[in-house]
This record gives C-alpha cells, structure tokens and sequence, in this order.
C-alpha cells in the first residue's frame, strides 16, 4: 500500500505540472500544432471515457455489492457515478464565465506584442481561468490518486489522459497573463500554480479519506471518479478537441484512446 500511495502522489503530480509544459510550448514554439492537440486531447477523452465506464464503474459496482448487496449496492453505484458528475458540474458552474478555461487558446497568440503593459481585463481574465484550472484540477487529482490507488496499472494511464488535457489549459493561462503583464515569468508561476491544485487535491484526498477509508467509502469514491472522468470527457475535452479539429482528427483520437486502453486492459487479464 505504501508503494501505491508513492506511486499515486508521483502521478497526481505528473498530471499537474502538465499545466507547466502548455506554459512552455507557448514561450518556445512559434505555431500551435493543432491537428496534434486535435487529436491528443481526442485520445484522453477516449482514455477516460472506456476506462470509466468498462473498468471503473463496474470494479465499484463489484466492491458495493460485494458489501451492501445486490439491489443497495447497484443504487449506490449509480448514485455515486451522477454524484461525481454533479459535484463537477457544479465546480463548473460556479466559475465565472470569464475565467472558464474551455476557450481555444494558440501559441500564435503570444507572438502578439503586449501593446498596453497593465491591461487589467486581460489580467483578470488569466488570473480567473488559473483560478477555474485549479478549482478543475482538485477534483481531478482525487480522481488520479484514487485510482492510482485502487490499481496502478488503471492509474498510469488516466494521470497521461490528464497530463494531455492540462496542456492547453497552461496556454489558456500563459497567453491572457503574459499579454496583460509582458513576463513570461509571471505567466508561467500562475500556470505552474494551478497545476499544483491537482496534488493537492491527493493530499486532501489522503489526509481526510485514509483514516476513514472502508470497502464501501472506497467504492462510493470510486464510482463517483468515474463520473467525474465522463463529465470531464463530454463537457471539456471533446469539445476543445473539436474546437482545434481541422477534420475528423478529434473523433480518431477518441476512437484511438478507447482501442489503446481496451487492449491495455487485456494485456493485464
């Protein structure tokens, strides 16, 4: 257990600290590879979705049952999956619109000459979308960690699914601060910041869950981190990877993710 808990703070960190790469691929490349973002965040989108509904949702159904009974277990299942994907959903809605970090950002944009130094709306705009990232990510590490820690050979892939999906959200934070300030190096600590709610949110996760942690708290867990992984999947990464799409790249980077994790699921039979 102890070597699984390692393993599951490395990973949380991993995915985290991808904020940090979107920073730096912003200050050093000159394009944004869109055909490639297209279809990268299409695979984590894949990654997450099969590996919820076909492993996790069903390895918590087991456990529930396995404690409560057939019919108490099954509804509990199920209530914890739509919990998950309510308490998202509701991170998402109490996020001001400004700051939401869905919106397409490009490479392209921090070529742009900063024209005005102390442009306060860009200001607050980056600094409410590294807000709206870190709020995004708490939950995202619980879900890292947990099923880090329930399986590490589950764990590995979900932490690269959400290592790529946080790329875009660092030049989501990079380009509004670094064009309101002109420091690259301001906009990288706040886009390395909001990474860092994803550790967190395991060492939360660890401190307050552990002591109290039963089959049946880790089954509820469970199915609620599946939840949150499709709500993450329908409502940011498909329709950002849409949104960098030039054809049908996002939909083969679904499809590739699912086959990818379909036959890493295999492999551990």
């Amino acid at each position: 257990m102890d070597g699984n808990i390692l393993l599951a703070f490395g990973l949380t960190l991993f995915a985290g600290l991808a904020t940090g790469i979107g920073s730096l691929l912003a200050f050093f490349t000159k394009t944004t590879n869109t055909k490639f973002l297209s279809f990268a965040l299409g695979f984590s989108a894949g990654v997450m979705i099969y590996v919820s509904m076909v492993e996790i949702f069903f390895k918590a159904k087991d456990t529930l049952v396995g404690e409560l009974g057939e019919v108490q277990g099954s509804w509990i299942t199920v209530i914890s999956f739509f919990g998950g994907m309510f308490l998202i959903g509701l991170i998402d809605q109490l996020i001001p619109q400004e700051g939401n970090p869905h919106e397409v950002k490009k490479v392209e944009d921090m070529a742009k000459k900063p024209s005005t130094l102390k442009d306060k709306k860009l200001l607050k705009i980056g600094t409410f979308t590294a807000l709206a990232i870190a709020i995004h990510n708490f939950p995202e590490g619980i879900a890292t960690f947990t099923a880090t820690l329930q399986d590490p050979a589950l764990g590995i892939p979900i932490a690269i699914a959400v290592a790529i999906h946080n790329i875009p959200e660092g030049i989501a934070v990079s380009v509004p601060i670094y064009y309101a300030t002109g420091s690259k190096r301001k906009a990288f600590k706040l886009s390395f910041l909001s990474g860092l709610a994803e550790p967190a949110g395991a060492i939360i996760a660890y401190l307050l869950l552990m002591p109290f942690l039963t089959e049946t708290l880790f089954g509820v867990i469970f199915a609620s981190v599946a939840g949150i992984m499709v709500f993450i999947s329908l409502d940011e990464l498909i329709p950002a990877a849409k949104r960098y799409d030039e054809t049908h790249t996002s939909i083969y980077g679904v499809i590739s993710g699912m086959a990818v994790m379909a036959l890493s699921l295999l492999l551990m039979l």
